[in-house]
């Protein structure tokens, strides 16, 4: 059944369809959400922006307009404000993944060094892109965590696709530029969860 064919039954009446758009995305919306605060160290939080934005979108349903925007857009949207507003509540937007604490968990069957240069790594990377300006840094994380494309990514963000790729060069130029002085080896695709083109 397709997204449309649940939205209708929704809009008719069938609240119980609504389930089933909510196990389709949520997941992904639960990832994107937790990238976000996480870069502030928000993350503890990630589920209950990820309810609120099924909660926002369920209320809004009926404004919802197809030939305007996929759902998986739409929603996208939803959580991108949802995180959004509550960073700006919180005031914390600018803590550093150090202060954090975070320490990323690694795979069980690796060498203790090789861990270590890669949570190192991962720190690195996730500190830079916290240094992006936030639309830079929405880009990134859903073109490299969430895997979409420009044109979704751009109706995310209220840009056109040119905005987007270009937004997308700046930061990666930025974090690059951030981590030359540390790492001399290719920098995307070796962190886990970013996307391996």
């Amino acid at each position: 059944m397709t997204d449309s064919q649940l939205i209708r039954e929704i809009k008719d009446g069938n609240v119980q369809s609504y389930a089933k758009l909510i196990d389709r995305y949520e997941r992904k919306i639960l990832a994107f959400i937790y990238h976000m605060l996480k870069s502030a160290g928000m993350e503890m939080v990630a589920e209950d922006l990820c309810q609120e934005t099924f909660y926002k979108a369920y209320r809004s349903l009926n404004s919802f307009r197809e030939a305007e925007a996929s759902f998986s857009t739409w929603l996208y949207t939803i959580a991108r404000n949802t995180v959004l507003s509550e960073l700006r509540k919180q005031k914390s937007y600018k803590v550093s993944l150090e202060d954090s604490g975070y320490t990323p968990l690694a795979p069980a069957d690796t060498l203790p060094e090789a861990t270590a240069l890669r949570n190192e790594k991962v720190v690195m990377v996730r500190k830079a892109i916290n240094n992006l300006p936030e639309k830079q840094r929405s880009a990134l994380i859903l073109r490299e965590y969430e895997q979409l494309d420009y044109q979704e990514i751009a109706n995310i963000l209220g840009q056109t696709v040119s905005s987007v790729k270009s937004l997308l060069f700046r930061a990666r130029a930025s974090v690059k530029s951030q981590l030359e002085p540390y790492l001399l080896e290719p920098i995307f695709g070796e962190v886990e969860g970013m996307n391996q083109r």
